[in-house]
């Protein structure tokens, strides 16, 4: 019995004393990068794909479908490319919701002022609500990953993004964020 106990702490480092919100800040901040498989729902709309974030501000998106969408940002612009459209669409990163979602900093700065961690069956989450725009955060309720987000898009879309096949910490080469390579 004894040895299952070691093993559990020793395996399961978990300070069973900590809060979810102090949990999910400590996964937060030592997460420097993500990749992962999404789903992503914009009204009636459903599209998905894999994607890698790192922090601070770069992400790159592709979408799976025959026009083979790509979203880059490259911490300041954000392009969106595909072969359905015959030119890229180009948007000053701080003017979309993922300005907000890209930047840890500003996410836990946010986590230290809210006062309530909403939680269900799987997940803890949090509102933010800055500059109109409201954010909510989804966090794994076993590991404290980020899980997904529910926001507004520049054209006030309500947008759902759940994330599965979750990787944290990986080599990413940081050169597949210029957006140059992504533009028509």
């Amino acid at each position: 019995m004894r040895y299952i106990i070691f093993i559990l702490i020793f395996f399961y480092p978990i300070n069973i004393f900590a809060s979810s919100k102090e949990m999910i800040k400590n996964k937060l901040y030592e997460t420097d990068n993500i990749s992962f498989k999404f789903i992503q729902k914009i009204g009636e709309k459903t599209e998905q794909g894999e994607c890698i974030i790192l922090y601070p501000k770069k992400i790159l998106c592709r979408y799976d479908g025959k026009y083979k969408k790509i979203l880059v940002s490259n911490g300041k612009s954000l392009v969106i490319n595909s072969k359905k459209i015959k030119n890229y669409l180009r948007y000053q990163l701080k003017e979309t919701p993922l300005d907000l979602i890209l930047d840890k900093k500003f996410l836990l700065d946010k986590l230290d002022q809210v006062e309530t961690i909403e939680e269900n069956d799987e997940t803890f989450s949090f509102n933010i609500t800055h500059n109109n725009n409201l954010l909510n955060i989804f966090f794994d309720k076993i590991n404290y990953e980020i899980k997904g987000w529910t926001t507004t898009d520049i054209y006030l879309n309500k947008v759902e993004t759940k994330l599965s096949n979750i990787e944290t910490n990986i080599m990413i080469d940081d050169r597949i964020f210029r957006v140059q390579n992504y533009i028509n």
